[in-house]
């Protein structure tokens, strides 16, 4: 009988030991992917001078309204050293009017391009914005819009 729980006692001794062990292997390797995926979020490439990184270069309207609101927004980040201006800002056509930001934009400071197209033309559209700024390695940098624009509703008939 002293041997059964002898046995049982070590048995148990170990598969608690065991217990511990995986637990500190899994809370190590939580902290380890959490610690990567904080850092994966906050690299940027680095630029030599100013640079320019857009969270996005094309903005999709989707299907919206005639006369249905054509504001949105480009926005970048300067991932250089110095600062970023942007010299000129100019649509495809007289549809889209972008808007330009009049300060310099400082090293690690975020941005916006804003972009107007006339929701007044029904159909589908592809439009650009080309951007010119100092930025190293592109001083232009041409960006889109798309979507299409629906026609009114047909009036109802009157029987």
């Amino acid at each position: 009988m002293k041997k059964i729980v002898t046995l049982s006692i070590a048995l148990l001794a170990f598969a608690f030991s065991n217990a511990q062990e995986t637990a500190k292997i899994v809370k190590s390797t939580k902290k380890a992917k959490a610690q990567t995926t904080k850092v994966a979020a906050v690299v940027l490439p680095k630029v030599e001078g100013a640079g320019m990184v857009f969270d996005t270069e094309t903005i999709d309207y989707g299907t919206v309204a005639h006369n249905a609101d054509g504001n949105r927004k480009f926005e970048f980040t300067n991932n250089g050293n110095k600062p970023l201006i942007i010299t000129n800002t100019q649509g495809s056509c007289g549809c889209t009017v972008p808007t330009t930001p009049k300060e310099p934009i400082a090293p690690g400071s975020k941005g916006v391009i804003g972009v107007k197209y006339a929701t007044d033309r029904v159909g589908a559209f592809t439009k650009t914005v080309t951007v010119t700024s100092n930025a190293e390695g592109m001083p232009t940098k041409v960006l889109t819009i798309k979507g299409t624009v629906l026609p009114d509703p047909a009036p109802a008939t009157k029987s």
